[in-house]
Protein backbone atom coordinates (compact mmCIF):
# COMPACT_ATOMS: atom_id res chain seq x y z
CA UNK A 1 0.00 0.00 0.00
CA UNK A 2 1.20 3.15 -1.08
CA UNK A 3 0.03 6.34 1.01
CA UNK A 4 1.09 9.54 -0.43
CA UNK A 5 0.32 13.52 1.26
CA UNK A 6 -0.52 15.78 -2.22
CA UNK A 7 2.31 19.21 -1.61
CA UNK A 8 1.99 22.50 -3.15
CA UNK A 9 3.98 21.15 -6.65
CA UNK A 10 1.21 18.18 -7.03
CA UNK A 11 -2.10 20.33 -6.60
CA UNK A 12 -4.60 21.74 -9.32
CA UNK A 13 -4.37 18.96 -11.37
CA UNK A 14 -6.52 15.58 -12.37
CA UNK A 15 -6.26 12.42 -10.20
CA UNK A 16 -5.43 10.44 -13.48
CA UNK A 17 -2.60 12.67 -14.80
CA UNK A 18 -1.35 12.76 -10.94
CA UNK A 19 -1.20 8.86 -11.60
CA UNK A 20 0.11 8.71 -14.96
CA UNK A 21 3.38 10.78 -13.86
CA UNK A 22 3.77 9.13 -11.09
CA UNK A 23 3.77 5.43 -12.74
CA UNK A 24 5.88 7.14 -15.62
CA UNK A 25 6.02 2.96 -16.77
CA UNK A 26 2.00 2.27 -16.57
CA UNK A 27 -0.51 2.92 -19.67
CA UNK A 28 -3.59 4.41 -19.27
CA UNK A 29 -5.56 1.63 -19.45
CA UNK A 30 -3.60 0.48 -16.12
CA UNK A 31 -3.91 3.88 -14.31
CA UNK A 32 -8.27 4.30 -15.36
CA UNK A 33 -8.33 0.57 -13.95
CA UNK A 34 -6.22 1.96 -10.96
CA UNK A 35 -8.67 4.56 -10.05
CA UNK A 36 -11.69 2.06 -10.51
CA UNK A 37 -10.33 -0.24 -8.08
CA UNK A 38 -7.26 0.52 -5.54
CA UNK A 39 -7.31 4.41 -4.89
CA UNK A 40 -9.15 6.13 -2.48
CA UNK A 41 -8.64 10.12 -2.31
CA UNK A 42 -9.27 11.69 1.53
CA UNK A 43 -10.66 8.16 1.96
CA UNK A 44 -13.02 8.03 -0.58
CA UNK A 45 -13.72 6.76 -4.09
CA UNK A 46 -12.92 9.49 -6.76
CA UNK A 47 -12.99 9.88 -9.94
CA UNK A 48 -10.51 10.12 -13.13
CA UNK A 49 -11.11 13.94 -13.51
CA UNK A 50 -11.16 14.71 -10.07
CA UNK A 51 -8.60 17.72 -9.29
CA UNK A 52 -6.08 17.45 -6.75
CA UNK A 53 -5.71 20.29 -4.17
CA UNK A 54 -2.52 20.54 -1.73
CA UNK A 55 -2.90 18.91 1.64
CA UNK A 56 -5.38 15.41 0.09
CA UNK A 57 -4.08 11.89 1.02
CA UNK A 58 -3.78 9.52 -1.45
CA UNK A 59 -3.92 5.86 -0.75
CA UNK A 60 -2.91 3.39 -3.56
CA UNK A 61 -3.83 -0.14 -2.98
CA UNK A 62 -0.77 -1.87 -4.91
CA UNK A 63 2.89 -3.19 -3.25
CA UNK A 64 5.61 -1.31 -3.33
CA UNK A 65 7.33 -3.28 -5.31
CA UNK A 66 4.48 -3.34 -8.20
CA UNK A 67 5.01 0.66 -7.87
CA UNK A 68 8.71 0.92 -7.93
CA UNK A 69 8.54 -0.93 -11.34
CA UNK A 70 6.20 1.29 -13.05
CA UNK A 71 8.05 4.62 -11.91
CA UNK A 72 10.61 4.91 -14.06
CA UNK A 73 13.21 7.59 -13.94
CA UNK A 74 11.64 8.88 -10.92
CA UNK A 75 13.18 6.12 -8.95
CA UNK A 76 16.18 6.99 -10.01
CA UNK A 77 15.78 10.52 -8.85
CA UNK A 78 14.72 8.84 -5.27
CA UNK A 79 18.11 7.02 -5.18
CA UNK A 80 19.63 10.37 -5.62
CA UNK A 81 18.20 12.12 -3.42
CA UNK A 82 19.01 9.23 -0.71
CA UNK A 83 22.81 9.08 -2.04
CA UNK A 84 21.87 6.05 -3.62
CA UNK A 85 22.79 7.27 -7.47
CA UNK A 86 26.08 9.10 -8.52
CA UNK A 87 25.46 12.33 -9.52
CA UNK A 88 26.42 14.31 -12.73
CA UNK A 89 29.85 16.98 -12.72
CA UNK A 90 28.11 20.36 -12.27
CA UNK A 91 29.16 22.08 -15.91
CA UNK A 92 26.86 25.19 -15.76
CA UNK A 93 26.87 28.35 -13.79
CA UNK A 94 23.98 29.98 -11.71
CA UNK A 95 23.38 33.27 -12.87
CA UNK A 96 20.36 33.94 -10.89
CA UNK A 97 18.38 32.28 -8.26
CA UNK A 98 15.60 32.31 -5.70
CA UNK A 99 13.09 30.03 -4.73
CA UNK A 100 10.84 29.89 -7.95
CA UNK A 101 13.18 29.99 -10.85
CA UNK A 102 17.02 29.39 -11.59
CA UNK A 103 18.90 30.91 -14.57
CA UNK A 104 21.96 28.87 -15.50
CA UNK A 105 24.52 29.62 -17.86
CA UNK A 106 25.24 25.94 -20.43
CA UNK A 107 28.86 25.96 -21.98
CA UNK A 108 29.36 24.53 -25.32
CA UNK A 109 28.72 20.47 -25.69
CA UNK A 110 26.45 20.11 -23.16
CA UNK A 111 22.71 18.69 -24.05
CA UNK A 112 19.81 20.96 -22.44
CA UNK A 113 17.88 17.74 -22.09
CA UNK A 114 18.71 14.24 -22.68
CA UNK A 115 18.45 12.28 -25.75
CA UNK A 116 19.34 8.21 -27.04
CA UNK A 117 22.80 8.66 -26.90
CA UNK A 118 23.18 11.10 -23.96
CA UNK A 119 20.73 9.57 -20.94
CA UNK A 120 22.53 10.75 -17.94
CA UNK A 121 25.25 13.92 -18.12
CA UNK A 122 23.15 16.97 -19.19
CA UNK A 123 22.03 20.21 -18.08
CA UNK A 124 18.69 19.31 -16.73
CA UNK A 125 20.11 16.19 -14.68
CA UNK A 126 22.90 18.50 -13.51
CA UNK A 127 20.45 21.18 -12.22
CA UNK A 128 18.08 19.09 -10.12
CA UNK A 129 21.26 17.10 -8.55
CA UNK A 130 22.87 20.79 -7.97
CA UNK A 131 18.93 21.09 -5.78
CA UNK A 132 19.01 17.88 -4.35
CA UNK A 133 22.29 18.32 -3.45
CA UNK A 134 21.58 22.10 -1.79
CA UNK A 135 18.74 20.52 -0.13
CA UNK A 136 16.17 22.38 -2.06
CA UNK A 137 14.77 19.81 -3.59
CA UNK A 138 13.70 16.42 -2.16
CA UNK A 139 12.47 13.46 -4.91
CA UNK A 140 10.90 11.57 -2.19
CA UNK A 141 9.00 14.26 -0.79
CA UNK A 142 7.79 14.96 -4.76
CA UNK A 143 5.52 12.46 -6.18
CA UNK A 144 5.36 13.54 -9.58
CA UNK A 145 7.12 16.93 -9.93
CA UNK A 146 11.01 18.16 -11.14
CA UNK A 147 12.25 20.84 -11.60
CA UNK A 148 12.73 21.27 -15.08
CA UNK A 149 13.98 23.62 -18.07
CA UNK A 150 11.53 26.17 -20.04
CA UNK A 151 13.57 26.82 -22.59
CA UNK A 152 16.25 24.74 -25.20
CA UNK A 153 19.46 25.08 -26.71
CA UNK A 154 20.89 23.12 -28.95
CA UNK A 155 24.09 20.96 -27.92
CA UNK A 156 26.58 23.38 -29.27
CA UNK A 157 24.63 26.86 -28.57
CA UNK A 158 26.08 28.61 -25.35
CA UNK A 159 23.85 31.10 -22.58
CA UNK A 160 21.29 30.81 -20.65
CA UNK A 161 18.19 28.35 -19.88
CA UNK A 162 15.56 29.01 -17.71
CA UNK A 163 14.15 26.68 -15.18
CA UNK A 164 11.35 26.08 -12.95
CA UNK A 165 12.12 25.48 -9.19
CA UNK A 166 8.36 24.93 -8.62
CA UNK A 167 5.65 23.41 -10.53
CA UNK A 168 3.63 27.20 -10.25
CA UNK A 169 6.92 28.86 -11.63
CA UNK A 170 7.65 26.22 -14.30
CA UNK A 171 4.04 26.29 -15.58
CA UNK A 172 3.96 30.63 -15.73
CA UNK A 173 7.61 30.21 -17.67
CA UNK A 174 6.38 27.91 -20.22
CA UNK A 175 2.92 30.18 -20.61
CA UNK A 176 5.50 33.23 -21.00
CA UNK A 177 7.60 31.53 -23.40
CA UNK A 178 4.53 29.96 -25.86
CA UNK A 179 2.43 32.62 -25.65
CA UNK A 180 5.53 35.22 -26.48
CA UNK A 181 4.61 38.21 -24.58
CA UNK A 182 6.37 37.85 -21.25
CA UNK A 183 9.95 37.14 -21.79
CA UNK A 184 12.29 38.34 -24.57
CA UNK A 185 14.85 36.12 -25.63
CA UNK A 186 18.17 37.49 -27.22
CA UNK A 187 21.14 35.74 -29.08
CA UNK A 188 24.27 36.90 -30.35
CA UNK A 189 26.16 35.51 -33.46
CA UNK A 190 28.53 36.19 -35.86
CA UNK A 191 26.98 35.89 -39.17
CA UNK A 192 28.84 35.80 -43.25
CA UNK A 193 28.29 38.74 -45.13
CA UNK A 194 27.46 42.59 -44.57
CA UNK A 195 24.24 43.22 -42.76
CA UNK A 196 24.16 46.94 -42.92
CA UNK A 197 20.35 47.25 -41.77
CA UNK A 198 17.43 45.76 -39.50
CA UNK A 199 16.05 42.49 -40.82
CA UNK A 200 12.75 41.12 -39.72
CA UNK A 201 12.57 37.54 -41.30
CA UNK A 202 9.46 35.48 -41.27
CA UNK A 203 8.99 31.65 -42.88
CA UNK A 204 7.46 29.00 -42.43
CA UNK A 205 9.55 25.81 -41.53
CA UNK A 206 9.67 22.02 -41.29
CA UNK A 207 11.62 19.96 -39.86
CA UNK A 208 13.41 16.71 -41.15
CA UNK A 209 13.50 14.41 -37.94
CA UNK A 210 15.58 11.69 -39.59
CA UNK A 211 18.13 14.39 -40.83
CA UNK A 212 17.97 16.85 -37.48
CA UNK A 213 17.44 19.42 -40.07
CA UNK A 214 14.78 22.15 -40.86
CA UNK A 215 13.77 24.02 -44.22
CA UNK A 216 11.60 26.70 -45.04
CA UNK A 217 8.46 25.71 -47.23
CA UNK A 218 7.31 29.35 -47.36
CA UNK A 219 8.95 32.65 -46.97
CA UNK A 220 8.28 36.50 -47.77
CA UNK A 221 4.77 37.76 -48.68
CA UNK A 222 3.01 34.72 -47.97
CA UNK A 223 3.64 34.85 -44.16
CA UNK A 224 3.20 38.57 -43.77
CA UNK A 225 -0.29 37.94 -41.98
CA UNK A 226 -1.29 36.97 -38.57
CA UNK A 227 -0.46 33.04 -37.58
CA UNK A 228 -3.10 30.37 -36.37
CA UNK A 229 -3.14 27.67 -34.65
CA UNK A 230 -4.12 23.99 -35.29
CA UNK A 231 -5.52 21.65 -33.56
CA UNK A 232 -1.96 20.85 -31.18
CA UNK A 233 -1.66 24.35 -30.27
CA UNK A 234 1.47 25.13 -32.85
CA UNK A 235 1.48 28.39 -34.73
CA UNK A 236 1.26 28.25 -38.43
CA UNK A 237 1.45 30.27 -41.22
CA UNK A 238 -2.16 31.62 -42.36
CA UNK A 239 -1.13 31.39 -46.00
CA UNK A 240 1.40 30.34 -48.48
CA UNK A 241 2.31 26.43 -46.67
CA UNK A 242 -0.36 25.72 -43.90
CA UNK A 243 1.84 22.95 -42.78
CA UNK A 244 4.59 25.06 -42.24
CA UNK A 245 5.52 26.24 -38.46
CA UNK A 246 5.65 29.93 -38.28
CA UNK A 247 9.51 31.04 -38.01
CA UNK A 248 10.00 34.92 -36.50
CA UNK A 249 12.91 36.16 -36.33
CA UNK A 250 13.93 40.07 -35.84
CA UNK A 251 18.32 40.75 -36.55
CA UNK A 252 19.89 43.92 -34.95
CA UNK A 253 23.72 44.48 -36.49
CA UNK A 254 26.27 45.43 -33.94
CA UNK A 255 29.33 46.06 -36.07
CA UNK A 256 30.29 45.00 -39.64
CA UNK A 257 33.85 43.79 -41.32
CA UNK A 258 34.62 43.79 -44.53
CA UNK A 259 37.01 41.54 -44.44
CA UNK A 260 36.81 38.14 -46.56
CA UNK A 261 33.50 38.95 -48.39
CA UNK A 262 32.34 40.73 -44.88
CA UNK A 263 31.26 39.74 -41.63
CA UNK A 264 28.54 40.85 -39.30
CA UNK A 265 28.30 40.52 -35.26
CA UNK A 266 24.61 40.88 -34.55
CA UNK A 267 22.54 40.69 -31.57
CA UNK A 268 18.87 38.47 -32.46
CA UNK A 269 15.70 38.13 -31.10
CA UNK A 270 13.79 35.24 -31.54
CA UNK A 271 9.49 35.77 -31.52
CA UNK A 272 9.36 32.54 -32.01
CA UNK A 273 10.97 29.09 -31.14
CA UNK A 274 11.50 26.88 -34.07
CA UNK A 275 14.48 24.26 -34.57
CA UNK A 276 17.56 25.91 -35.67
CA UNK A 277 15.64 29.07 -36.22
CA UNK A 278 18.42 31.72 -36.16
CA UNK A 279 21.01 29.25 -38.02
CA UNK A 280 18.22 28.24 -40.97
CA UNK A 281 16.89 31.59 -41.13
CA UNK A 282 19.75 33.65 -41.62
CA UNK A 283 21.80 31.39 -44.12
CA UNK A 284 18.17 32.11 -46.67
CA UNK A 285 18.53 35.49 -46.04
CA UNK A 286 22.19 34.94 -47.42
CA UNK A 287 23.99 35.58 -44.04
CA UNK A 288 24.79 31.95 -42.84
CA UNK A 289 26.67 31.49 -39.57
CA UNK A 290 30.10 31.16 -39.76
CA UNK A 291 31.13 27.50 -39.08
CA UNK A 292 28.11 26.38 -39.20
CA UNK A 293 28.37 22.91 -40.82
CA UNK A 294 24.61 21.89 -41.02
CA UNK A 295 23.44 25.47 -42.97
CA UNK A 296 26.46 27.07 -43.40
CA UNK A 297 28.87 28.26 -46.63
CA UNK A 298 31.41 26.06 -47.48
CA UNK A 299 33.88 29.20 -48.46
CA UNK A 300 33.58 30.40 -45.31
CA UNK A 301 33.53 27.85 -42.86
CA UNK A 302 37.10 26.78 -44.47
CA UNK A 303 38.82 30.20 -43.68
CA UNK A 304 37.37 30.04 -39.94
CA UNK A 305 38.28 26.43 -40.06
CA UNK A 306 41.93 27.14 -40.72
CA UNK A 307 42.22 30.42 -39.03
CA UNK A 308 40.62 29.90 -35.93
CA UNK A 309 39.97 26.07 -35.37
CA UNK A 310 36.26 26.64 -35.73
CA UNK A 311 34.31 23.52 -36.60
CA UNK A 312 30.69 24.88 -35.24
CA UNK A 313 28.57 27.55 -35.49
CA UNK A 314 28.81 30.86 -32.93
CA UNK A 315 25.82 31.22 -31.28
CA UNK A 316 24.72 32.55 -27.58
CA UNK A 317 21.91 33.17 -25.42
CA UNK A 318 23.18 35.93 -24.39
CA UNK A 319 20.03 38.13 -22.22
CA UNK A 320 16.64 37.49 -20.88
CA UNK A 321 14.33 40.30 -20.27
CA UNK A 322 11.06 39.89 -18.49
CA UNK A 323 9.08 42.01 -20.47
CA UNK A 324 5.31 41.10 -19.64
CA UNK A 325 4.91 39.42 -15.93
CA UNK A 326 1.39 38.90 -14.72
CA UNK A 327 0.70 41.26 -11.73
CA UNK A 328 -1.19 38.24 -10.13
CA UNK A 329 1.21 35.86 -11.40
CA UNK A 330 4.12 33.56 -9.03
CA UNK A 331 7.05 35.57 -11.13
CA UNK A 332 5.62 38.92 -11.31
CA UNK A 333 8.22 40.39 -9.27
CA UNK A 334 10.98 39.84 -12.46
CA UNK A 335 8.75 42.61 -13.89
CA UNK A 336 11.35 44.64 -16.10
CA UNK A 337 14.17 42.52 -15.00
CA UNK A 338 17.06 41.46 -17.16
CA UNK A 339 19.74 38.87 -17.14
CA UNK A 340 23.00 38.23 -18.91
CA UNK A 341 25.76 36.01 -19.06
CA UNK A 342 29.06 36.49 -20.89
CA UNK A 343 30.47 35.50 -24.32
CA UNK A 344 32.92 32.50 -24.48
CA UNK A 345 36.18 32.48 -24.60
CA UNK A 346 36.37 31.39 -28.21
CA UNK A 347 33.41 33.30 -29.33
CA UNK A 348 35.27 36.96 -27.76
CA UNK A 349 38.74 36.04 -29.32
CA UNK A 350 37.15 35.69 -32.71
CA UNK A 351 34.76 38.82 -32.46
CA UNK A 352 38.00 40.40 -31.39
CA UNK A 353 40.30 39.17 -34.32
CA UNK A 354 37.31 40.41 -36.96
CA UNK A 355 35.59 43.62 -35.22
CA UNK A 356 38.22 44.95 -32.55
CA UNK A 357 37.75 45.36 -28.82
CA UNK A 358 35.04 47.68 -28.55
CA UNK A 359 32.03 46.33 -26.72
CA UNK A 360 29.32 46.52 -29.10
CA UNK A 361 25.96 47.25 -27.96
CA UNK A 362 22.41 47.90 -29.36
CA UNK A 363 21.29 51.17 -28.45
Amino acid sequence: MINLTIGENQGQQRLDRFLKKYFAKASLSYIYRLVRKDVKLNGRRAKPETMLAAGDELIIYISAEEALSLQGAKASLRAADAGARPRTKKQFTVVYEDENILIAAKPFGLLTHGDGREKKNHLANQVVDYLIEKGEYRPSREPTFTPAPANRLDRNTTGLVLFGKTASALKELNSMLRERTGIEKLYFTIAAGCIKEELHLRAAMVKDESRNMAAIVSAGDSVKGDSVKDKDGEERAEQGAPQGKLMDTEVFPLAVSARDGGYTLAEVRLNTGRTHQIRLQLAAAGHPLIGDPKYGSGRVNKIVKQRYGLSTHLLHAGRLIFTDCRTAGPLSYLQGREFSCPLPAQFVRIKEDIFGKNDFRRK
